[in-house]
């Protein structure tokens, strides 16, 4: 089938064994010597390795032809409309985005690309550039027609026409595609223009959706970019943003959830237990969970990377490393966490040391399994399977809780039965991770277990240290918080349990919000549609202000019942009562932090708001905290006051560089990286 002009060239697979110089090096020492890009080259030195190792598992050339084939048609299309988001590291406090400079563009499975063509076909719809999916017999009358009149007004999705705009049926009764006679006019060359009138009518009779051929439809949307005819509505963006949301919002708690019931079912022992609880949870982020996090980010890229490559089995090779990596690393965190009491009795009194340091010497026996997780996470989203952990957290979050209960009060172990509860569910999580991909989807891009996994670390750690550093950073702000408030007391620092889990709950809305905003926002920047994209942008922008808006009130009006939920002393309800108002007013810059920092990220700038973070963090919210708190006995009020000025100054700074920064050029930039990729 003959490529049209308005199509992009079919994408050559990468790393055949042909292609790839056998001379490449495979030693751990060698790895770290190259200049080619990171990914790249260890593909090209895995596939190297394929060739040459018999115990690999052998490419089935002939079922990798037959799904190119099956692709072709949809390759040769070109979607532009999607793109998954990746890069996302969260978990048991405050999720992080890893450095966006490591991001390859995305392979895209064919489900995704039929989302891909999905998204187009509702854009051009919408802009009464194809038929609707179902015809109207004519206006209502009365009562109901004002009322579907009013409904369409408010929700309705469509374009409003514009004066002046041409409607000139086709045969069919349907509407033309216009190209404006404009500046944009000479992107279309007239061989575009021809093709696309003579394949209208076969578009258009594709039935009431407009289905048609792909090729007619990819000419119908590149005709419609280039001319400048796809605009959106708030309506639209609203309801995609609402649906990309929805998901993650739900994965984001369930995950949470795992911390925070340890935290409800320990609060009620006492305040000392409440407060070591929190402390050893901070404790195990910043030494443990959060490294293994900002490392597994850079599967993100040699996952994703392995999967187009027409190798997959290479992801399950990329697993296996990552995981390896991992395994290693937790020895020096598992003598840390055997040696954790003198360590933290140092900076806070010793019975909360010490109850701290068991927390964490029975959760030890669950960090091999999280790093598993981790790992495991990205080899599934590498293949399009985002619902996966989804699946998972639905099952492992029930029984974390249920756990917690059964251990904590009903057999009666007290403290130790939360942290043996953790354990049980982190163990439980990737071999519930396995079985879906055994007995669901995903086996297909493992491959078994190789030797091979044990060589070319080198351009993996040089990957995943810069994003191991970006989540630390932003994690070790907040421990310092908690460390400084085990100095006022032990009711200051069960407080701070209380008020560090409730923000961090609150969190987990306007974060998925962000991280859908980032992910539409880069879907219509990747397509070229700038007016669109800065549409999408304020509807992201109101979003975030409504859920802040939403959890202030939230936090203000509820201050005396939610540390209720945690604790019965009347000391520590009271020191989160008198703090909740500082922390209510922090819930509108958080979220509207997380807002500026996914529009960062949508248009490929979000090293600017990593850089922000930190600096706003340690050179302005750490110190004003510590000055408040300590210089003018603020106490916890200075800590969170400090904390939110951070947060104004932050997404002050991201939202001045978002308004400021030249979004065609963002554009241009992501059809640089997509005709590279």
């Amino acid at each position: 089938m003959p490529s049209s002009p308005g199509n992009k060239p079919i994408p050559v697979k990468n790393g055949s064994p042909s292609s790839t110089p056998h001379d490449v090096q495979s030693a751990f020492a060698s790895s770290f010597r190259s200049a080619s890009p990171l990914a790249q080259e260890m593909l090209a030195r895995d596939l190297a390795e394929c060739s040459g190792d018999d115990e690999d598992v052998p490419i089935d050339t002939e079922a990798v032809h037959e799904e190119e084939d099956e692709d072709e048609e949809y390759d040769r299309s070109g979607p532009t409309l999607y793109r998954r988001p990746s890069g996302i590291a969260f978990g048991t406090i405050r999720p992080a985005l890893g450095p966006g400079a490591l991001d390859e563009p995305p392979v895209l499975t064919r489900i995704e690309r039929t989302r891909s063509r999905d998204a187009e076909r509702s854009l051009l719809r919408d802009n009464h550039l194809l038929p609707p999916k179902s015809q109207h017999h004519g206006p209502k009358q009365g009562l109901v027609g004002r009322a579907s009149s009013l409904y369409r007004r408010l929700f309705s999705t469509k374009v409003p026409r514009r004066a002046g705009d041409e409607e000139s049926p086709s045969p069919g009764g349907s509407p033309r595609i216009v190209v404006a006679s404009d500046e944009t006019s000479p992107l279309l060359s007239p061989s575009t223009r021809r093709r696309s009138s003579a394949n209208e009518h076969d578009q258009l009779s594709g039935g009431a959706g407009g289905s048609g051929g792909l090729g007619s439809l990819n000419e119908q949307w590149e005709a419609a970019v280039a001319a400048g005819q796809i605009r959106t509505t708030w309506q639209r963006e609203a309801k995609t943003i609402a649906i990309y949301s929805r998901s993650l919002i739900i994965t984001f708690l369930l995950q949470y959830s795992l911390n925070v019931a340890s935290i409800f079912a320990v609060g009620r022992l006492g305040t000392l237990e409440l407060g070591a609880v929190s402390l050893a949870s901070m404790t195990a982020n910043i030494t443990c969970y959060a490294p293994v996090q900002g490392l597994a980010t850079s599967l993100d890229t040699l996952c994703a990377q392995a999967f187009g490559s027409g190798h997959k089995h290479l992801v399950g090779l990329q697993l296996q490393r990552m995981t390896y990596f991992l395994l290693l690393l937790l020895v020096p965190v598992a003598v840390i966490w055997l040696r954790a009491e003198p360590i933290l009795a140092t900076m806070i009194e010793p019975e909360s040391a010490a109850l701290a340091a068991t927390y964490l010497r029975i959760a030890l026996l669950g960090t091999p399994a999280y790093a598993a997780f981790e790992g495991g996470k990205r080899f599934v989203q590498a293949q399009g399977l985002f619902h996966a952990t989804t699946y998972v957290l639905l099952v492992a979050a029930p029984t974390n809780a249920l756990l917690n209960w059964l251990l904590v009060w009903k057999l009666g172990w007290g403290y130790v039965g939360a942290p043996t509860a953790v354990a049980i569910t982190q163990n439980a999580m990737p071999l519930l991770l396995a079985l879906y991909v055994w007995k669901v989807d995903g086996s297909q891009a493992w491959g078994g277990f190789r030797r091979s996994a044990l060589k070319n670390w080198g351009p993996m750690i040089r990957l995943a240290l810069p994003g191991m550093i970006m989540v630390v950073a932003e994690w070790f702000a907040f421990e310092i918080l908690t460390l400084a408030s085990g100095r006022l007391g032990v009711e200051f620092l069960a407080a701070q349990s209380v008020l560090v889990t409730v923000t961090s709950t609150t969190f987990q809305i306007p974060f998925p919000l962000s991280v859908a905003g980032s992910t539409r926002l880069a879907n219509l920047i990747g397509a070229k549609l700038v007016d669109a994209a800065k549409t999408s942008a304020k509807v992201t922008i109101a979003g975030g202000v409504l859920v802040g808006l939403f959890n202030v009130t939230l936090l203000a009006v509820f201050r005396y019942q939610i540390p209720l939920l945690f604790t019965h002393d009347s000391e520590v309800i009271e020191l989160v009562a008198r703090t909740l108002p500082v922390c209510a007013v922090m819930q509108l810059f958080d979220g509207m932090a997380a807002v500026s920092h996914g529009l960062l990220r949508g248009i490929g700038r979000q090293e600017f708001g990593g850089y922000a973070n930190l600096v706003c963090y340690y050179l302005v919210a750490l110190p004003i905290s510590f000055g408040l708190c300590f210089g003018l006995d603020w106490k916890l009020s200075g800590l969170w006051f400090g904390v939110t000025v951070g947060l104004l100054i932050v997404s002050l700074a991201e939202y001045w560089f978002t308004w400021r920064v030249d979004w065609h050029q963002a554009a241009r930039e992501a059809e640089h990286r997509n005709a590279s990729g």
